[in-house]
């Protein structure tokens, strides 16, 4: 089920009106039974291999909770981690790793037993919800969590509907203890909550899935569209439609659950305004940072060993990160871009600063950071290149061919040529530049106070007319087709 379909669009009043309709011992149960229905609306067999995996984790859990020493623990700890791992090994990486090996022996002329590859269907969400639950059970293990003794809870942590198929990834030292008070209606907090998801709505209908309709022609086939200036078109057009895809879910994730009474945490905050690589990943899927940083980097010893290891730590992070997003060489090489990015931004520091020193840019934060942002997003978004490509070939033709082209154009040919570009695939450019402008304009206000507050403080005809602007909008610029969230695929 997705959030942007006429199947959610009644799903969600009707849970609602029963939630704060049952009694509040009631609540926990209808929560679980709408969430497995949500997750089953798109391939009910799947459902199982949540469940199973919950299970496997709750006795995990509450054996641990039993059991003293960290030494005792451990084979439960061991005994979740294969289940939740080998749960994504299986369906995700088992035919990637199989043909990598395939190709390695082929070019080596080594001997190869082929393995059957499995004709599996990727269960949606299952990178997500496996994080969460591995998560959970680390923190078990460590003591920093007490064990959940309830099943139905903790079933319902795994499988909390609004965010189970792509996130916010949340702890279970911040969700658990919400699942057990009762959430009372709040007015205030409801009409919250649905404002923040109709901003969701509109930045995914209105803005990613406007940006497709001229990002996928050129990633689908690059060698029909050679020319730098459209793939340079199309580059941006994908480094803003991932963030209105991508963020436009987390907003209706977190208006759904804000609804019900629920608090999610914040997965975005202006990420493109970033002045570093590291400082955009301190504001890019915060969630997942702050995973890999606390159960991957830290273990690993983090800064606190030598530069050379911490380097490497870092890159294997960012490695493992690519990796996560799928099985295949473009998200380990978009992975490994923002690893050597990282990188080189600690090892280039002191000559940074140097060169601040020395030009002026000291003196002039404002500029200094102005310069930061350019050159973030730049490579930010070159590195989007390997993430949408459809292949490392595809990437590879494309980042030789942006800067071709140029040469022999002026400034109204390139215009004429991106013009007919957008006019050939619709929509104008005029439009989606509007709807990107907006939804930036909007969120660049909100850096320095909620809006959600600034919104609530207006007149109730300055409210209700920005609503209606809000809602003409969607409905007059989206694209109703009913496109899946990017990641979904993850």
């Amino acid at each position: 089920m997705l959030f942007n379909s006429l199947h959610f669009l009644v799903f969600f009043p009707i849970i609602v009106g029963l939630y704060y309709g049952l009694a509040p011992r009631w609540r926990g149960a209808l929560l679980l039974l709408a969430s497995y229905y949500f997750y089953m609306s798109w391939r009910a067999a799947y459902a199982l291999l949540l469940l199973a995996t919950t299970l496997v984790d709750y006795y995990s859990g509450y054996r641990m909770s039993q059991l003293p020493s960290k030494q005792a623990r451990r084979p439960y700890l061991y005994l979740s981690l294969v289940s939740n791992l080998g749960t994504l090994f299986v369906f995700k990486y088992f035919n990637f790793f199989r043909d990598t090996a395939v190709q390695v022996a082929g070019t080596l002329d080594l001997p190869a037993t082929v393995l059957p590859a499995f004709e599996l269907l990727l269960p949606v969400g299952v990178s997500f919800y496996t994080f969460q639950s591995v998560g959970y059970i680390i923190d078990v293990y460590q003591g920093r969590l007490e064990a959940e003794r309830n099943l139905g809870r903790f079933a319902l942590f795994v499988a909390f509907f609004p965010q189970l198929v792509a996130g916010p990834i949340e702890r279970g030292t911040h969700m658990l203890p919400q699942f057990r008070r009762t959430h009372p209606f709040d007015y205030g907090r409801v009409v919250s909550g649905l404002r923040l998801m109709a901003w969701g709505l509109f930045k995914k209908v209105v803005v990613a899935d406007r940006l497709a309709l001229l990002v996928n022609p050129v990633f689908n086939n690059p060698r029909e569209h050679p020319e730098g200036p459209v793939l340079l078109l199309a580059t941006l057009a994908f480094t803003f439609q991932i963030y209105g895809d991508f963020s436009g879910y987390t907003d209706m994730a977190r208006g759904a659950a804000r609804v019900l009474g629920f608090d999610f945490n914040l997965n975005f905050r202006q990420p493109y305004l970033s002045a570093s690589v590291p400082e955009f990943w301190r504001r890019w899927h915060i969630s997942l940072s702050g995973w890999f940083r606390d159960y991957v980097y830290i273990p690993l010893g983090g800064s606190r060993v030598a530069p050379v290891r911490a380097y490497g730590n870092l890159m294997a992070v960012f490695l493992i990160s690519g990796l996560w997003h799928g099985a295949n060489w473009t998200f380990l090489v978009w992975g490994g871009l923002h690893g050597l990015y990282l990188v080189a931004s600690i090892w280039a520091r002191p000559a940074r600063e140097w060169l601040a020193q020395l030009t002026g840019l000291a003196a002039r934060p404002g500029l200094r950071r102005v310069l930061g942002v350019g050159v973030t997003f730049g490579l930010v978004a070159y590195a989007w290149v390997f993430f949408r490509a459809n292949s490392l070939a595809d990437a590879v033709f494309i980042s030789q061919h942006l800067g071709s082209g140029w040469g022999g154009l002026d400034g109204r040919q390139v215009a004429t040529l991106l013009l007919d570009f957008s006019q050939h695939y619709r929509p104008e450019l005029a439009i989606v530049a509007f709807a990107v402008c907006l939804m930036l304009g909007v969120e660049y206000f909100g850096r320095h106070r909620s809006l959600q507050a600034w919104v609530a403080a207006q007149p109730f005809g300055v409210r209700w007319t920005g609503y209606a602007a809000l809602a003409l909008l969607t409905l007059y610029l989206g694209v109703f087709n009913s496109t899946s969230f990017i990641y979904f695929q993850f």
